[in-house]
């Protein structure tokens, strides 16, 4: 098994109903980006978690939500294999290759994220004059993500 990644063994790939775990970790990315601060505009009705109207704002990785939700329904499939590894007591290098292309899978998410982000709410709050937040939450999340400590705004 060194080598393989560990794959979701569902079956055709055909879309099924998210479980309770992949709905609360897409519902945990719908709050990434801080509700009614730029954004392109959605003409969708409705209202967002938050309340605010999804006509006033739409997050900027809602064009690759699909994109999102499959990757995250591989990595939780790849939880439920390493998990499997350990329950059959497999070889500690083979699961920690496993657990090295979870975090790869996991940074995939952050980065697809974070680039619509930048593409997307970063520079609608420039067009507005507001930029400045935007880039410092940025790069606070970086400096977080990287085990770095976030820099104080005296």
């Amino acid at each position: 098994m060194a080598g393989q990644q560990i794959q979701d063994k569902r079956g055709s790939g055909e879309p099924e109903e998210p479980s309770p775990r992949t709905a609360a970790i897409a519902a945990g990315l719908a709050g990434l980006a801080p509700s009614g601060r730029g954004g392109a505009v959605d003409a969708s009705a409705g209202a967002s978690a938050a309340g605010v109207p999804e006509s006033t704002f739409r997050h900027a990785y809602s064009q690759d939500q699909a994109t999102l939700i499959r990757r995250l329904r591989r990595i939780e499939g790849q939880v439920r294999g390493i998990e499997r590894m350990i329950e059959r007591r497999e070889y500690c290098v083979d699961i920690l290759q496993q657990t090295a292309a979870l975090r790869a899978a996991v940074d995939s998410v952050s980065l697809l994220i974070l680039e619509d982000h930048v593409q997307g709410c970063v520079r609608t709050a420039a067009e507005q004059g507001d930029a400045d937040r935007y880039i410092e939450e940025v790069l606070d999340v970086v400096r977080r993500s990287m085990g770095k400590p976030v820099r104080s705004r005296t």
